[in-house]
């Protein structure tokens, strides 16, 4: 297996060209952007750990995994030391408020770290990702007592904490939980039921976990209007703080999955013993879906990232065997062996899987940086403009970056030929890892319906008008280039966008009407709204590096390198468009069959 090397060059360029930086440099706390060489110092510790620390534990994760016992879970061999250094090194806190002992700083600098610790040990990243996720939550529905009581040890890394939402009855239909939570005369609740598919829910890195779970109050209203949230800790505290007695919460097993072995999923039964285990509510009665609305969104965006980190990984490993592995001869008369990045094909999906990376990548980049100016931008309006697209891309991202890293990881099996197929070589790990990116934090399925319900027709389609109107100011760049290259970009951008103009204007016109109809191709729109986005960016990407060229700055190569990209993507991906387009608008048949002709 190649080690991973985190692709500074490529990040810094889609971090200062692409990503609003100028503009996020002038949010508080944001100081580290609008220094260089602070910015370019962050980066490169953080590739130096990824790679000398974490990396090096990836396979070892994969082959060990976790070892459920009555005592509880043991990590992977090195993981307990690994997190130890991680949180002496402050990576835990990095985006964590500054008020509440984090370091503050912005979403779009913690996205770049995010990246390269996440292609380094995806199985090890989450645990310290999901800590970050329940201190946003405790910050915005914790009393301030609770608040004192558990943020400062959760932003330290000496305490960890999960999200419960899953239960075996109820997936992606929340409103469908049935673990209740009885109020006792002290203001505390007793909790008592399962909860499946939870990570990290028990582990041997951090003495205590922190539980935030999804129950019912008893009389509450049925579905997900009858959902509160409650904070359960593995082990409840005496008065003076120090740790007491093991709260009534078990791991009762953890799952045998197809990847992401070194991260034990666990199930964890609340009450066991039938004393229930002891919470504290978190925001309002029946609210609960409002404040674990914190967690979601930005775990859903972090899956994204880890479709992006997962996809770099896997171009990586492809790449150095394509320039290793010596097998036929060149089509046209050649008389020699080569190595096999020499073969058409292979260069072709080679270049296809690095064109949709560094695409998903600056997707990512450009929303983290939306991300810090919707919330911490002075002027309310520019905040309104900037949610309004972090809303209506956080489901594309999401879903097109998770479904492209299913094909970009398989790939990479294909470019490795047989030796891909055998588990000694590693590359097949990205590919398990990333699957489960399109199936939590809500499948593809949940992400489209989003979209179409929640972020098209609730507007009519404002938000994405928006978006497509800064798409137009790119075109015109393009088309005022004296580069035919910038131009033939511009040809295949603009019937992508017209393709998705036509089948999201057909998806408003007729969801009130026809919404099972609209629904089935639901899929297809989200997908089509991603490769656009890609698109754009990479368009943007062409004119910051011709513009590059022409000026004689940076990396000549490197430059000419993400031509190559945008032109490959504009060519070969962007063509996709009328097709998903067609298929969105006409997937009513798989409405009109009945049950029985399946």
């Amino acid at each position: 297996m190649n080690p991973y090397i985190a692709p500074l060059e490529e990040m810094r360029f889609v971090l200062r060209e692409l990503a609003d930086i100028e503009r996020v440099a002038q949010l508080s706390d944001a100081e580290a952007l609008s220094d260089p060489e602070l910015t370019d110092a962050i980066l490169d510790e953080a590739a130096r750990f990824a790679k000398e620390v974490l990396a090096p534990l990836d396979a070892v994760g994969d082959r060990a995994g976790v070892r459920w016992s009555e005592q509880g879970v043991t990590t992977a061999p090195g993981f307990a030391a690994a997190y130890q250094l991680f949180v002496e090194a402050g990576w835990n806190n990095i985006s964590l408020p500054s008020e509440y002992g984090g370091q503050g700083l912005p979403t779009l600098l913690c996205t770049a770290v995010h990246e390269m610790f996440t292609s380094s040990n995806k199985a090890f990243a989450y645990c310290p990702d999901l800590t970050e996720f329940a201190v946003k939550a405790l910050i915005a529905g914790a009393s301030e007592s609770l608040k004192s009581l558990y943020i400062p040890r959760l932003v330290t890394g000496q305490w960890a904490a999960t999200m419960n939402l899953t239960e075996p009855q109820a997936g992606s239909d929340v409103g469908a939980l049935r673990t209740r939570a009885e109020p006792q005369a002290d203001g505390t609740y007793r909790l008592f039921g399962q909860k499946i598919f939870i990570s990290y829910g028990e582990h041997d890195l951090t003495e205590n976990i922190i539980h935030l779970v999804l129950a019912r109050i008893p009389g509450a209203p049925e579905g997900s209007k009858g959902i509160s949230l409650f904070l359960v800790p593995k082990f409840l505290l005496e008065a003076d703080g120090r740790l007491g007695q093991h709260n009534d919460v078990k791991c009762a097993g953890v799952e045998h999955k197809l990847g992401n072995h070194a991260s034990p999923t666990c199930t964890m039964v609340y009450g066991g013993s039938g004393e229930g285990a002891v919470g504290w509510l978190l925001g309002a009665e029946n609210k609960g879906l409002q404040t674990m609305f914190f967690m979601m969104n930005s775990a859903r965006f972090t899956v994204g990232q880890e479709s992006t980190a997962m996809s770099e990984r896997a171009y990586q490993q492809a790449l150095a065997y394509a320039r290793e592995r010596v097998q036929g001869k060149l089509a046209g008369g050649g008389t020699e062996s080569v190595p096999i990045i020499r073969h058409p094909d292979v260069r072709r999906m080679l270049l296809m899987m690095r064109s949709q990376t560094e695409a998903m990548r600056a997707v990512a980049y450009a929303l983290a940086g939306a991300r810090d100016l919707a919330e911490r931008h002075s002027d309310p309006e520019v905040r309104l403009e900037r949610q309004a697209f972090v809303d209506l891309m956080i489901p594309v991202f999401k879903g097109w970056a998770s479904e492209t890293a299913i094909e970009v990881t398989s790939t990479s099996i294909q470019v490795h030929g047989g030796l891909g197929y055998i588990e000694e070589s590693g590359a097949s790990q990205p590919l398990r890892d990333v699957r489960v990116a399109a199936i939590y934090e809500g499948t593809t399925s949940v992400q489209a319906h989003d979209l179409v319900e929640r972020k098209l027709a609730r507007d009519g389609g404002a938000a994405l008008r928006a978006w497509l109107s800064q798409i137009q100011l790119v075109l015109h760049r393009l088309d005022d280039a004296a580069n035919g290259e910038l131009r033939d970009i511009a040809s295949n951008l603009r019937e992508a966008v017209a393709a998705l103009q036509e089948a999201s204007n057909w998806a408003i016109a007729n969801y009130r009407e026809r919404p099972l109809e609209v629904l089935a191709g639901s899929v297809p729109l989200l997908r089509l709204c991603g490769i656009v986005a890609g698109g754009w960016q990479m368009a943007r990407a062409a004119l910051a590096a011709q513009r590059h060229l022409e000026q004689g700055h940076g990396h000549a190569a490197f430059l000419r390198r993400k031509l190559l990209s945008a032109r490959f993507y504009a060519a070969h991906v962007l063509p996709q468009a009328e097709g998903l387009s067609s298929i969105a608008m006409h997937s009513e048949c798989a409405m009109t069959m009945g049950d029985e002709a399946f």
